[in-house]
């Protein structure tokens, strides 16, 4: 007989958890609307207030018609002994005194009766009723305590008659035939019994009125408190739908749903703003970059034609075709990076683009470039040590456009005058000034003076010079000369000191590369092959 092996031994799996009761009503509870949940609180909340204040209501009642009837039934004066009290027969229990009980006797003397009455005597134990009874009280075992009172003391109990009606009962002692016996008064509280029963009746049906009230006004406000929420989705499906930013929202009073409009609106108008910003930013750069596109392929159309066709231009038309071809290249090049330097974000650097940056430096090595472009200008320079925290490409690049403009509208033989005092460069030229009418465009990007559409240019120099300045704090301003002098007047303003920060602060000087070499084969490059290293 061969041995099997048994089978492993498998673990038993871990059945799988399921979600109580509590988790399960949880779930549900959050996988309702806002506005389903809002009455479903504001009902609730009704519900437990109304149910705490109704059974309050009936406590309270009930213990002051059980005490009404207790303190009546303590006041009560006890029943004189009937006639013939000696002669009363007495019975095992309270049950069979009452079935021996005269029925004619009973119904003649009913009407006068207000409190039933039954004396219990011991030794031997009995149950005595008087003639007029007509219930008789079930006696408790721990009534034979009454046995112990003494003249004018008393027990008051709850107990109950025979047929089960509800009483209070008042034990007193007394002699019947000369022995000790317990005489006992009860008052029957089925009418304060049929009487709570009506209040929790009554109670329970407006609470439950005021619960349905409570769920239609919670109903009512959350419809009115979400309203606005509403019509912020509303809104917002809109946009999401159509694509169509800039749609508000009206606003009302000044609480969070007014805050919460207020800022949606703000937003929307942003996005709106940005969006229309973007798209006058290719529709202009598309005018810009069709003029001198135009031209390159005329003139490699010129070249192709006379190649093709085996009729060479002449030395002199190909030198000068080619010389507006890299002209028209490097304006192409130019207005490309001026459109790179545009599409940074608008808020200001963090983190270790921004390096402490000696401003005096930049502005020496500005000039040196402007000499290049302007050679038979004057410049007046005059710059104290200034540092400033920021972006030292982008601040080089806009003094670079400052005196750009500078050299671009000053006369033959002028004179520009650049300062730097204070952390305030200043950049004045002689030419023929900026009109008031139109200062308010100078920083806008693509725009251009109608009296100097013919100079070179594509109108984002002053944009790049006002972002780069705002980048790193400052401001930066342009208007005529201060002295009431022909020509204009740029004024940039950038917090720092006169000393740069120690190592204490974690910082140090950094200068990129690529301007250092300018300045060291400035005097070597033409100003075109500077302006392109500059790009880099």
């Amino acid at each position: 007989m061969n041995n099997v092996p048994p089978p492993p031994l498998t673990p038993p799996q871990a059945r799988p958890r399921t979600p109580d009761r509590r988790q399960r009503l949880l779930h549900w509870f959050r996988s309702r609307s806002l506005r389903s949940r809002l009455i479903f609180l504001s009902a609730a909340a009704v519900a437990v207030a109304i149910a705490l204040s109704a059974l309050a209501c009936w406590f309270i009642v009930e213990k002051q018609l059980y005490g009404q009837v207790r303190a009546d039934l303590a006041g009560a004066t006890l029943p004189p002994p009937p006639r013939g009290v000696l002669s009363l027969p007495c019975y095992a229990t309270p049950d069979l005194a009452l079935q021996n009980q005269p029925s004619s006797t009973a119904t003649e003397n009913s009407a006068a009766v207000v409190r039933d009455t039954q004396y219990v005597v011991a030794n031997p134990a009995g149950v005595c009723l008087p003639p007029y009874a007509t219930k008789a009280i079930v006696v408790m075992p721990g009534d034979s305590a009454g046995f112990s009172l003494r003249n004018g003391q008393s027990i008051i109990r709850d107990g109950q008659f025979t047929d089960g009606t509800p009483a209070v009962v008042r034990i007193s002692l007394t002699h019947f035939s000369s022995r000790p016996a317990l005489l006992m008064v009860a008052t029957s509280t089925q009418p304060v019994e049929d009487s709570l029963q009506g209040l929790a009746i009554l109670l329970a049906s407006v609470s439950v009125g005021g619960i349905l009230l409570a769920a239609v006004a919670g109903r009512l406000v959350a419809r009115s408190a979400l309203k606005p929420v509403d019509q912020l989705t509303d809104a917002v499906e809109h946009i999401a739908r159509t694509e169509e930013v800039g749609s508000t929202i009206p606003v009302h009073g000044d609480d969070e749903i007014a805050r919460l409009s207020t800022s949606f609106n703000s937003m929307s108008t942003a996005l709106a703003n940005s969006r229309e910003r973007q798209t006058r930013l290719i529709a202009d750069a598309g005018h810009e970059l069709r003029t001198p596109l135009t031209s390159l392929r005329t003139n490699v159309d010129l070249l192709i034609r006379s190649n093709d066709t085996g009729r060479p231009l002449p030395a002199a038309t190909k030198t000068k075709l080619l010389g507006n071809m890299k002209s028209q290249m490097q304006e192409l090049t130019l207005l490309i990076g001026d459109l790179l330097q545009l599409s940074r974000p608008d808020t200001p650097k963090s983190g270790p683009a921004l390096t402490v940056v000696a401003l005096h430096e930049i502005a020496g090595r500005a000039v040196e470039r402007a000499e290049l472009r302007g050679p038979g200008l004057v410049f007046e320079t005059d710059t104290e040590p200034w540092y400033v925290h920021g972006d030292a490409a982008g601040l080089e690049r806009a003094v670079i456009n400052l005196l750009d403009n500078a050299v671009k509208y000053s006369p033959p033989g002028g004179t520009i005058e650049v300062r730097l005092h204070q952390g305030v460069l200043t950049v004045r030229d002689h030419g023929p000034g900026i009109p008031p009418d139109e200062l308010q465009y100078v920083f806008d990007r693509f725009w251009r003076s109608p009296s100097s559409r013919q100079l070179p240019g594509s109108g984002l120099g002053l944009s790049i010079v006002a972002q780069s300045v705002r980048e790193a704090g400052g401001e930066v301003t342009l208007g005529p000369a201060g002295d009431g002098g022909p020509g204009a007047l740029a004024i940039v303003r950038l917090p720092g000191g006169p000393a740069p920060p120690g190592p204490a602060h974690g910082q140090s000087m950094s200068l990129p590369g690529p301007m250092i070499l300018i300045r060291s084969c400035a005097g070597a490059w033409s100003g075109e092959a500077a302006e392109l290293w500059a790009l880099r």
